[in-house]
């Protein structure tokens, strides 16, 4: 190699590229609904799937990169969804307000009920955060104060101030700006955690929980770590979720959206960034495009859940991969 070769910088290590397909990717993503028709049920089908796909990064967290199964992440989108409802209807406030009370609130319990199941692993660790979902539920379910069975209804439009003007998400078009920008605000969370020391250490517990000890890793806090760090994210989904439908009640608790979140995230493959969206975007179009019916939706929902988890464990990404290798 020369020395002029030696100096000049190549091209492939040079990042303006990866940002330009990047940038293309996100105005792509912003004008899909446009391009899709721009109607309302073009706005209202990728709203739901951005709100979805964040619901489903906080389980995506936990069940990739500490291979335990949360089975207790309704908790925290209905957490978002009762906080929402409850500050704007009965107080008020404004999106960012109760945007900030869902963090905190899911902070809160994913910090008490992480702390509780710090000493339990896997099998009991899902039964005690899906109990605390069935706890979570009775109470909605009964208590008139934040709603009760018949849940809030008349959710005023989602507003945002912001200094000079206030951003109102008064229809699903108004609302696709705010979802889209959830979304890569949680893409863009996701890629830095894979890349931090936490999320290293969560995956180094994960495959060799002796050699992290060997480090000097205690596990038991950096499961809790990951744990807290998952709930607001979830919570956010639903924070947005009850602006989107004007309406929250105990159904936020229903297993639908719990098989729907596992579903998602392991329908792709795990730990690939765009997974847990992509798998979303596939769910849903299959009950938008192809329904047949709500309950039949749901076995078709659990019925792909058992299928993958059988037969193909990796994921449609791990099928493509090994039939890649058998083809050439």
């Amino acid at each position: 190699m020369t020395v002029i070769e030696s100096q000049t910088p190549s091209r492939t290590n040079s990042p303006l590229p990866r940002a330009v397909i990047t940038l293309v990717l996100i105005a792509v993503g912003f004008f899909l609904p446009r391009l899709l028709g721009g109607t309302s049920v073009a706005y209202s089908t990728l709203t739901t799937i951005a709100i979805f796909a964040v619901m489903c990064y906080g389980v995506d967290i936990v069940l990739s990169y500490l291979g335990e199964v949360s089975l207790g992440h309704t908790l925290f989108w209905a957490i978002g969804g009762y906080t929402a409802a409850n500050l704007s209807v009965k107080y008020g406030l404004d999106g960012w307000t109760t945007a900030l009370a869902t963090i905190a609130f899911c902070l809160a319990a994913a910090l008490f009920l992480g702390a509780v199941t710090l000493r339990t692993r896997e099998f009991v660790f899902s039964l005690v955060t899906y109990a605390a979902a069935v706890v979570a539920y009775e109470v909605a379910f009964n208590w008139d104060a934040i709603g009760g069975s018949d849940g809030i209804v008349g959710i005023a439009a989602l507003k945002l101030p912001l200094g000079v003007a206030t951003f109102s998400g008064a229809s699903q078009e108004d609302l696709w700006p705010v979802a889209f920008a959830l979304l890569l605000l949680t893409l863009a969370f996701i890629a830095r955690f894979r890349r931090s020391r936490l999320g290293t250490t969560a995956l180094m517990v994960q495959m060799n929980p002796a050699l992290a000890a060997s480090l000097g890793v205690d596990p038991r806090k950096v499961r809790l770590a990951v744990f807290v760090i998952s709930a607001p994210i979830t919570g956010l989904a639903g924070w947005l979720y009850a602006y989107q439908r004007a309406y929250v009640g105990p159904d936020m608790f229903e297993s639908y959206f719990l098989v729907m979140m596992l579903t998602a995230v392991v329908l792709i493959g795990r730990r690939i960034l765009v997974g847990p969206l992509i798998g979303t975007a596939l769910l849903i179009a299959q009950q938008n495009l192809l329904s047949l019916g709500g309950d039949w939706n749901k076995i078709i929902l659990g019925s792909v859940l058992a299928i993958v988890l059988i037969f193909w464990p990796t994921g449609l990404a791990g099928l493509f991969r090994r039939f890649s290798k058998s083809k050439f």
